[in-house]
């Protein structure tokens, strides 16, 4: 009778463990587009930052952030993110030499979080020194 019980109990702590949720991290944007507006292509560089905030409760880890053309360059907070903390992502565009116009661009982020992947966008509309 013992070892049935003893047998039981395992079993039942087992499931128990097998249910338990694991800490995790979780990212949270405060924005996930920047507009930049009309500006020219003389005016140089534009710069935006995208902040988040680690939700969960286990550390966050920002693995990559690929910006979806060579005009804009990501770059991030490359330490862990303990929970309740925050961090950032800046975004440069950089539209010298490109097509005037408007443009919509997209950051994709992978992390250790949830979300796995979050998408940022930027846009905005670059005019020649003429108009």
């Amino acid at each position: 009778m013992k070892k049935i019980f003893f047998v039981a109990l395992m079993l039942v702590a087992g499931v128990n463990m097998s249910f338990a949720q694991k800490p995790e991290a979780k990212i949270k944007f405060d924005k996930e587009l920047h507009d930049f507006g009309k500006f020219t292509e003389a005016e140089g560089e534009q710069h935006c930052v995208f902040t988040f905030v680690n939700e969960g409760d286990a550390p966050l880890i920002i693995n990559q952030a690929v910006a979806s053309c060579g005009c804009t360059v990501p770059s991030y907070t490359k330490t862990p993110i303990a929970p309740g903390e925050k961090g950032e992502i800046k975004v440069t565009y950089n539209g010298k030499n490109r097509f005037p116009g408007h443009f919509k661009k997209s950051i994709t982020v992978r992390t250790n979080g949830k979300p796995e992947m979050t998408r940022l966008y930027i846009e905005g509309v670059m005019e020649t020194e003429e108009q």
